[in-house]
């Protein structure tokens, strides 16, 4: 099993910053890829931005040039930077962990438990 603690989360002001950190701990030598997705009331979790192991980055389109996402391997911590953040960023961001499973290549996923942002106007 592979656990995640998230934090960093808060209230900031429209065009703040934020930082939110992510260590996975337990069998974290089978993780694959790491990211960050959140969820506004009413709407489905999106993905906001991932990396894999090594390095390789995504990144949802409403977040491009204002969101990094890190990772540092040796720590088994994923980070995301926020800038210029607007309202619409308001959400419960939760972290994910992806295993692989087995030599063909399953993965499953591992969530945190979500970290509150909100942005005020």
């Amino acid at each position: 099993q592979v656990q995640l603690v998230e934090s960093g989360g808060g209230l900031v002001q429209a065009g703040g910053s934020l930082r939110l950190s992510c260590a996975a701990s337990g069998r974290t030598f089978n993780i694959n890829s790491m990211g960050w997705y959140r969820q506004a009331p009413g709407k489905p979790r999106e993905l906001v931005a991932a990396i894999s192991s090594g390095g390789s980055t995504n990144y949802a389109d409403s977040v491009k040039g204002r969101f990094t996402i890190s990772r540092d391997n040796a720590k088994n911590t994923v980070y995301l930077r926020m800038n210029s953040l607007k309202p619409e960023d308001t959400a419960v961001y939760y972290c994910n962990a992806q295993a692989l499973v087995n030599v063909e290549g399953a993965t499953r996923d591992h969530w945190g438990q979500g970290t509150q942002v909100t942005v005020s106007s």
